[in-house]
């Protein structure tokens, strides 16, 4: 089946012009699956039935898999074998049928106006690496922002003079409002230091880590962590958390949910009605602190 997965990525990587991130997280996926079915004696993508391919979602429950892992490799075989099935390799699809295990939605931790306040107050204005740290937490809260768009920023994604930010994924593009802020801090930040963590060096990177490089997930992972535990927030504060903050208080404070799914990227109301329903507290209370940082 090997040759069968190259094939497959580069399909990803040419017609689907999927990023390199999905191409990784595909060809893992059904590189692992290739391995379980040749301890079986299958290595042939024709020989691969929907009995193999169950014995493979049981295996994986069985080694104490999340539901998530699980959903997320099925529909990398799914869609590995749909792509056999279109380039006539097989003639029935033996993922056709299957289906994903059910996964339990855990309420997602969305931090108090207070709690927020405190961790955006943690870093100081002393060091190029406090006015970096300080822009990113305040511009995340600021546009609710994924975080692969945060770190993926570009100089030229940032429009100061009317406060928008232009945010990607692999299917589209939006811009993004923020506030006075967020601007003041980024303003601090590059002024005062992006240049000094660059170390002369050039990058088209809005956020860079104290190399000059350009800023990683898990950098500003321990970023965040750091901050948190600092301001002694309880919660476990992820990356995302900010994300689900931004949006329940917007909505707490009267902010339309459509509005807020537009800010969000989200192609339907769904998500942004879930944060409707944890969102809690008192309208008051986030209507003053989404103003105040306008």
């Amino acid at each position: 089946m090997t040759s069968d997965i190259k094939d497959f990525v580069s399909y990803l990587r040419d017609v689907k012009k999927t990023s390199k991130n999905t191409e990784i997280s595909y060809q893992r996926d059904l590189v692992q699956l290739s391995a379980f079915l040749k301890e079986k004696g299958i290595t042939e993508v024709g020989k691969v039935t929907r009995t193999s391919l169950n014995s493979y979602i049981l295996y994986l429950e069985k080694e104490g898999k999340a539901s998530t892992t699980i959903s997320r490799e099925l529909a990398s075989i799914k869609a590995f074998f749909s792509f056999m099935q279109k380039e006539g390799k097989i003639i029935r699809d033996p993922a056709e049928l299957l289906r994903a295990p059910k996964i339990e939605k855990k309420a997602p931790v969305i931090l108090s106006v207070n709690e927020v306040n405190a961790l955006l107050e943690q870093p100081g204005l002393s060091s190029p690496k406090e006015l970096r740290d300080k822009a990113m937490l305040e511009l995340l809260y600021a546009t609710g922002m994924r975080v692969s768009e945060l770190i993926n920023l570009k100089l030229t994604d940032l429009n100061m003079q009317i406060g928008y930010i232009t945010c990607r994924d692999e299917h589209k593009e939006r811009m993004v409002p923020f506030g006075k802020t967020a601007k003041q801090a980024l303003a601090s930040y590059l002024e005062r230091g992006r240049r000094d963590l660059l170390k002369g060096q050039e990058s088209e990177w809005l956020f860079t880590n104290c190399n000059g490089k350009a800023m990683s997930r898990q950098g500003f992972w321990k970023i965040i962590k750091y901050y948190g535990e600092k301001a002694g927030i309880q919660a476990d504060i992820t990356p995302h958390t900010l994300r689900h903050s931004f949006a329940a208080h917007l909505i707490r404070g009267g902010a339309d949910i459509h509005a807020v799914q537009a800010m969000l990227g989200h192609s339907d109301s769904t998500t942004a009605q879930m944060y409707a329903a944890y969102s809690g507290g008192t309208v008051g209370e986030a209507y003053r602190a989404a103003i105040s940082r306008k």
